[in-house]
């Protein structure tokens, strides 16, 4: 069974300690106080579990006064999960051990805290051996009267081979989660408007090879021709509208047009790569396909994909919900959790073409069955659908139109994952084997993509071929020991930033091993595959060291889940509250109509934005700082020829160097 792992290294937490063991239920974590330029020292409680047979284990930690992290490690101190949640309230955790023996589960303080909690078992049954009811398992966290619900299926030859709901669909008035709810799918969206513009190419209304502007003219000319195909396979150069518009203060339940999205990108000066370069995934884009959808046709998106994919799919639960005020009759409400409890969450506005369906495990298991019947679109469409294209420099992408390819355990994918603010969503066919797996949820903590994965195991295990043995290492089993010379592991030591996130990772040498830690992360250890290339222990992730002729660091590349991130060395840089003062002012963008106040508040340097709590910066190099709010990875700030600041530039990862001037 493939090991339950939910989490970004940035929010992963150290292997195992035992400083503090126990069988007792409740306890205070307790942290020393960290002397000056030392890190503090993290000090995780302990639980030893006997474990007779394989387990399967859920529980949860109520975060009294201290956001946690729950691990489980075997008794070699192998990593099995782990699980970061919300930072008070409750951890849900659950587990599936492989074997008997002994186990320890970890109750660790995230970064420094220190405060009381409660863990509560509430479920230790030996693990199931039918695929039937270890399923019903791998939902218990999401079944009862008082939690969000699920929808899962799994589908063989055309047919549901198993569906299961659980949970509720509405907490407020009592409404089960059942097979006919419709749940919106976010993402898993982009394929049916893909599929919709491959249509109207099929009958002659226009080419994937046009200039968007040929139906959008009012876009703005910016050197470059941006053809359909470029918006269909997310290598267009335009901002994606959900990291740009949090930097002007709006939320993602706050009101949002269509018209709103291609106003923002006529302010845009330039692209942000050629098309054809960068992969960079662009809801914009799909936003921009669903306007010349109708713009081509002369009717409305919603009614249009209804007359022609959904009725003649016989996806007769499906719907796309314009905007979040439209009533979708039945549907799941979409909750998240915080110390409170769970509270009710909308759907982005603006969505349709990028997300915005609302659909059931029956309806998607009549699209995956076109996959392969090609009864609406023909084979020949249905194939250039999941054909990848290619980048400028000749490379093969792993994104089709609409859809990403992949392979799992030996069998080709086609998979998309999806998600609205509260709503979660996976789909994977299998063509090789005419098999799928759907899971839909209206809960914010659900793992669709993990879940989805773990159905895929259960019920298609003979058709699936051995774990790779990468996988296993990357898990945290040492079946090949290196080292790594000393003189090596200081070269690279040092503070490294993860360029356009903002996020600086160092890395140090303690106890001759490599060590790395993030800014407000916990440390990770290093464990090298050969005297470059290291693997994070307990995370899917890997880190390869480059270096020039003379043996100087010159970066690095951390990959991770398909994508790759260039890590740059940095100096240190800790700015005092005098050199802070030159940075504050009030600053303009143009291109977002936004005015970012910049400040000094005890000693530290701090962003004000409309309807924004005040954003806190952090010193990454020098003139550049880096935030924990998703839309301000990194503000890098200019200066004019005598050394005085003019402006920022603000980046995250889906949008960069948006200009801010000082006024």
């Amino acid at each position: 069974m493939k090991k339950l792992v939910f989490l970004m290294w940035a929010a992963l937490m150290v292997a195992a300690c035992t400083s503090r063991q126990g069988s007792y239920m409740s306890g205070d974590l307790q942290v020393q106080v960290p002397v000056e330029g030392e890190l503090g020292v993290e000090v995780p409680d302990t639980f030893h579990l006997t474990l007779t047979s394989p387990m399967y284990l859920f529980g949860e930690v109520d975060q009294q006064s201290v956001d946690v992290v729950v691990t489980l490690f075997d008794s070699a101190s192998n990593f099995i999960g782990r699980f970061d949640g919300p930072a008070r309230g409750p951890e849900i955790f659950y587990f599936q051990t492989e074997y008997p023996g002994d186990y320890i589960l970890e109750v660790a303080p995230f970064e420094k805290e220190t405060g009381h909690y409660t863990l509560n078992l509430k479920v230790a049954e030996p693990l199931a051996t039918d695929p039937r009811k270890q399923a019903v398992q791998l939902l218990t966290p999401f079944t009862g009267d008082d939690v969000p619900g699920a929808s899962v299926g799994v589908m063989r030859d055309g047919k549901i081979l198993y569906s299961k709901t659980c949970g509720m669909a509405d907490l407020s008035y009592y409404v089960p989660f059942t097979e006919a709810t419709p749940c919106n799918i976010g993402s898993v969206s982009k394929q049916f408007t893909a599929f919709a513009i491959l249509l109207l190419e099929q009958q002659g209304k226009l080419s994937i090879d046009d200039d968007v502007r040929t139906y959008i003219p009012e876009l703005p000319d910016l050197g470059q021709v941006v053809k359909l195909r470029n918006l269909l396979n997310h290598t267009n150069g335009y901002r994606e509208v959900y990291n740009l518009m949090p930097m002007t203060g709006w939320t993602g339940e706050d009101q949002l047009r269509q018209e709103d999205v291609i106003e923002m990108l006529k302010r845009q000066k330039k692209l942000e790569s050629p098309p054809g370069e960068v992969f960079s995934y662009c809801n914009s884009a799909f936003i921009l396909l669903a306007d010349i959808v109708e713009r081509v046709t002369g009717e409305k998106f919603p009614g249009w994909m209804e007359e022609n994919i959904f009725q003649p799919l016989r996806m007769t639960g499906t719907i796309i919900r314009i905007d979040p005020q439209t009533v979708v009759s039945g549907a799941a409400q979409g909750y998240t959790l915080d110390s409170a409890g769970y509270k009710i969450a909308g759907d982005l506005y603006a969505s349709y073409g990028a997300g915005g369906i609302y659909t059931t495990v029956t309806d998607l298991n009549r699209w995956m069955t076109n996959f392969r019947d090609a009864r609406l679109g023909g084979t020949d469409l249905v194939a250039r659908l999941v054909t990848p294209d290619t980048l400028n420099n000749g490379d093969t992408m792993t994104y089709a139109k609409g859809i990403s390819l992949g392979e799992f355990r030996g069998l080709k994918t086609y998979k998309h994952d999806g998600a609205d603010i509260a709503h979660r969503a996976m789909l994977i066919y299998f063509p090789e084997i005419d098999a799928g797996v759907v899971a839909l949820s209206n809960n914010a903590d659900f793992p669709a993509t993990a879940i989805a994965y773990e159905l895929a195991e259960l019920f298609f295990k003979d058709d699936l071929g051995p774990e790779k043995e990468e996988e296993a290492t990357a898990s945290g089993s040492d079946s090949v020991t290196v080292k790594v010379p000393e003189r090596l592991l200081k070269a690279y030591a040092g503070s490294y930033r993860f360029e356009g996130i903002g996020m600086v990772a160092t890395y140090s040498v303690e106890e001759g091993k490599l060590v790395a830690k993030a800014e407000g992360q916990p440390t990770l250890e290093m464990v090298p595959s050969s005297d470059s290339v290291f693997t994070y222990k307990g995370v899917d992730a890997t880190l390869t060291f480059h270096l020039d002729a003379k043996g100087k660091v010159t970066g690095a590349t951390h990959a991770q889940g398909g994508g790759a991130f260039h890590l740059i060395p940095v100096a240190p840089y800790d700015p005092g509250p005098e050199e802070l003062e030159v940075f504050a002012g009030r600053y303009l963008c143009n291109e977002l109509e936004t005015i970012y106040d910049v400040v000094v508040k005890d000693s530290t340097l701090v962003v004000k934005i409309l309807n924004t709590e005040d954003i806190k910066l952090h010193p990454m190099e020098e003139d550049s700082f880096t935030s924990k709010v998703f839309f301000l990875n990194e503000m890098k700030f200019v200066r004019d020829p005598r050394g005085k600041v003019t402006g920022f530039e603000a980046s995250n990862g889906r949008a960069k160097g948006i200009r801010f001037e000082r006024i």
